[in-house]
């Protein structure tokens, strides 16, 4: 019995704690959406999450290549795209802005769930530290994509 209330306290804890990373990050996407866009604010994200790679020096996060270049290309091909279908920039006078639609938040949510939810799977076949490694490299994979479409598009809006 003691097992069960520590398995359930545990899935509840993790529950609590993506809610708490989720908010977060809506909070942030919000309060980022209320200012201009520039080119630092469309690479430093990628360069700053870059520095996640560091994690790869400790021999329990490391996995093999293919499962990291199919974790890539899963963000970079699949999830990324619903955040660079709903967000996109514009020029505002002389200020370029970042326009969302409605579902970029949805989309937000539903990523988090999916991530939430293949973890559970993915925990049962590789540790913990290996499945967190797999995420990162996935949202990396997922941002570098977004990111790369913004600049386009800043590119584009400056040129004119």
């Amino acid at each position: 019995m003691t097992h069960l209330y520590s398995a359930l306290h545990s899935v509840w804890a993790i529950a609590l704690i993506s809610l708490v990373g989720l908010c977060g990050v809506i909070v942030w996407r919000v309060r980022e959406g209320r200012t201009a866009v520039n080119i630092r604010k469309i690479i430093f994200p990628p360069l700053g999450m870059s520095t996640g790679f560091c994690m790869f020096i400790v021999p329990a996060f490391r996995i093999p290549w293919w499962w990291a270049i199919v974790a890539f290309l899963a963000g970079a091909i699949l999830l990324a795209w619903p955040l660079v279908a709903t967000s996109k920039l514009v020029r505002e006078g002389d200020i370029i802005m970042m326009q969302r639609s409605g579902a970029f938040f949805a989309v937000i949510v539903v990523l988090a769930l999916v991530r939430f939810f293949a973890r559970d799977y993915l925990d049962a076949l590789m540790t913990l530290e290996q499945t967190g490694a797999l995420f990162f490299i996935l949202a990396f994979g997922m941002i570098v994509r977004w990111r790369l479409r913004m600049l386009q598009e800043y590119r584009q809006l400056t040129a004119r």
